[in-house]
């Protein structure tokens, strides 16, 4: 075994291990951050495929902006976690049910032999971000565009879900701030001072 299969498998076993983390731990915080331990060790094996932009774009762009979005939604909302935790022995064995028939077709999939070439793959060529950049802006525009309008409405949606109206919550009235007089503020009490004797 290579020193880049020993790296392989320990970021492997690191990935699967999160991965099973974030679907079985019951606070959302812990599987947001479950998440981010699988996108860092994703990232790490992309470059092991020396895939470096895929990489480094996975950490800067989901783990560096989307799952602070995450976090600061999962803590702006207030989850009720005696809600999530009722249904989940109700669902798990058609959870389990659905996680045997997906990893059985995936199996299947994978071993039907479609994925053995039958002649070897050209190479790849020296600079695969260049190559990606050349791809991504010409014939994948349209999905890109799509994919950043919905990145903005994310943004919207969670700046709604942070101001929605909540009955315990205090909120400033700027307008009243501003039109209050001086004589709704401020009384001035007029006291016979005491005399000592």
């Amino acid at each position: 075994m290579t020193f880049e299969q020993l790296i392989f498998y320990l970021f492997s076993a690191t990935l699967v291990a999160a991965a099973v983390n974030l679907v079985t731990v019951r606070n959302p915080v812990y599987a947001a951050l479950s998440l981010i331990l699988c996108f860092f060790t994703s990232s790490a094996l992309w470059l092991l495929l020396e895939a470096e932009f895929l990489g480094i774009v996975l950490v800067l762009v989901y783990v560096g902006a989307v799952m602070v979005l995450f976090l600061f939604v999962i803590m702006m909302l207030d989850l009720n976690l005696d809600l999530l935790k009722e249904g989940f022995t109700r669902y798990l064995p058609i959870g389990l049910l659905v996680a045997v028939v997906v990893a059985v077709e995936m199996i299947l999939v994978v071993n039907s032999g479609q994925f053995q070439a039958p002649y070897p793959a050209a190479p790849a060529p020296v600079n695969n971000t260049e190559a990606l950049g050349s791809l991504l802006y010409t014939e994948y525009v349209y999905p890109f565009e799509i994919a950043a309008v919905i990145l903005v409405v994310a943004i919207i949606a969670a700046i709604v879900l942070t101001l929605r109206r909540r009955p315990d919550a205090r909120k400033q009235d700027i307008s009243q701030q501003v039109q209050v007089r001086r004589a709704d503020r401020v009384r001035l009490v007029k006291m016979k001072s005491e005399r000592s004797e």
